[in-house]
């Protein structure tokens, strides 16, 4: 029987390690959360099991006897049954080499060992969501694409009006077609009661427009213009005229037909609506620039940048937080944080690159560099701690932060092919998030590098050398407040 606690089935996940282990752990901790989960221990079962079925995403060892993580992954993404489907990379591999070798394969991400459950979950979660925008996204293109062919079938199968008129504006002869375009029972009922086509146009001054055309090129085509129907509606029409002289070249009529294109632009209008929130959905997953580019050239996004702020932000002790409040209340209340953080970045032209549970993660520089991004940072992180406190626990004390700030040169890009992620990295982006996790509450911690560049305009403290792993001691400072 299933365990009372289990969410929702929310997608199928396969993971792949040959260490019992780490499998048992990681099918347990994604079950639970409501996804369905296969395990295999090898490369070649992977191969075998995603042929049969294909899962929404793969959680993938590096080092596997006789198929390494990296092998699977290039298989995979050489066969177009299986090539879309993400991939996670889940290694005690640390160097930046092994994952850039990871995004290189064709991975989306890469969680090094030993993971946390958190972030493990959080980096899922967002793959499953991301795959579920892009699938929203291909649909709206194909919905577009559909309402382009109704509308080309619109236009070949259209029974336009036919009709001859004087300069003056008057109906010579029209077809049943064209009264019934305009709203009238016969062509007889046209022609006694529309004695002056000028009234016809909603726009007063598109008749004489459309004389002036004709003067000066003889011909029209798809003179499109709003006009009244009987009944006082409006309507869109596009007219193809000529004019007709007589044997001494004086003007004689204007003939052609009129066409009621007015679901044509009822469509284009649609398919504007659509193409925008197309582009609103792929800026929810990118930052503007990139998203531009990326609409322009589907060719690889990868940028080194010199000089870059990096801040990681998470909130204290949100485990404690997470277990007095309801996940409706607890997801309403991180999206009132970030949407608060959100602001701040946006108002500081900073970008923010993503949150991974209840922390938060935020650039300066990246995508287009710009000068004073340290000073941008340092000060969204100071108003962060402020507007955070607003926000209250059960207990009535305030949320507080946990904020770490470095700067210094990172490579970003889009990984994924049809799964789009931007992220950093680099040990600058390795470091900035040494300083939030071993940093203390309601504090900002920099690094020295901060720390000089920032001395002269903020008041920092030092709090002295510090073990940081993989960089072993390391002085770092308390960023208070701007002098």
């Amino acid at each position: 029987m299933s365990s009372p606690h289990l969410e929702s089935h929310k997608g199928d996940i396969l993971v792949v390690d040959d260490t019992p282990n780490n499998l048992r752990l990681l099918a347990a901790m994604l079950t639970e959360k409501g996804y369905e989960v296969r395990s295999v221990i090898s490369g070649k079962m992977a191969l075998m099991g995603v042929q049969s079925a294909p899962p929404d995403l793969i959680l993938l060892d590096v080092n596997m006897p006789q198929m390494n993580g990296y092998e699977v992954c290039k298989h995979l993404k050489s066969d177009p049954k299986t090539r879309d489907i993400p991939v996670i990379f889940i290694s005690a591999l640390d160097e930046v080499a092994d994952k850039v070798k990871g995004f290189q394969a064709g991975g989306v991400d890469y969680i090094t060992k030993p993971f946390h459950v958190e972030e493990v979950l959080a980096r899922v979660e967002k793959q499953i969501t991301i795959q579920n925008l892009q699938q929203q996204l291909q649909k709206e293109i194909h919905d577009r694409q559909a309402a382009e062919e109704k509308y080309r079938s619109i236009v070949e199968n259209a029974i336009n009006g036919i009709c001859q008129t004087t300069v003056e504006g008057k109906y010579l002869s029209a077809n049943p077609a064209l009264a019934r375009i305009m709203g009238y029972g016969s062509v007889e009922e046209l022609m006694a009661t529309v004695t002056d086509i000028n009234q016809v146009y909603v726009q007063p001054q598109r008749r004489a427009e459309f004389i002036a055309y004709m003067k000066h090129y003889e011909t029209v085509s798809d003179f499109e213009s709003q006009i009244y129907r009987k009944d006082g509606s409006k309507i869109w029409i596009s007219e193809n005229m000529r004019t007709v002289y007589d044997a001494k070249g004086e003007v004689l009529y204007y003939e052609g037909t009129v066409q009621d294109i007015t679901e044509r632009k009822q469509t284009e209008a649609e398919l504007r609506y659509q193409r925008r929130k197309a582009e609103l959905l792929l800026l929810n997953i990118l930052p503007q620039p990139i998203a531009e580019r990326l609409k322009r050239d589907a060719q690889t996004i990868a940028d080194s940048f010199a000089d870059a702020s990096i801040l990681f932000a998470d909130i204290v002790d949100f485990t404690g937080l997470a277990t007095t409040q309801s996940p409706t209340q607890l997801v309403q209340l991180l999206n009132e944080v970030f949407s608060v953080c959100d602001r701040l970045a946006e108002r500081h032209g900073l970008e923010k690159i993503k949150t991974i549970g209840d922390a938060y993660m935020a650039v300066g520089g990246v995508p287009l560099p710009r000068p004073g991004h340290l000073e941008a940072i340092a000060d969204l992180a100071l108003e962060m701690q402020v507007e955070i406190a607003k926000f209250q626990r059960p207990d009535h004390s305030p949320l507080c932060l946990r904020i770490g700030i470095n700067c210094g040169p990172v490579i970003a890009g889009v990984i994924g092919t049809s799964k789009f992620i931007y992220d950093l990295w680099g040990d600058a982006v390795n470091v900035a998030s040494r300083m939030e996790s071993q940093g203390e509450p309601g504090k900002i911690q920099v690094t020295e590098a901060v720390y000089q560049r920032l001395r002269h305009t903020y008041r920092l403290e030092p709090r002295g050398e510090i073990a940081i792993k993989g960089k072993g001691q390391m002085m770092t400072y308390w960023l208070r407040d701007r002098r």
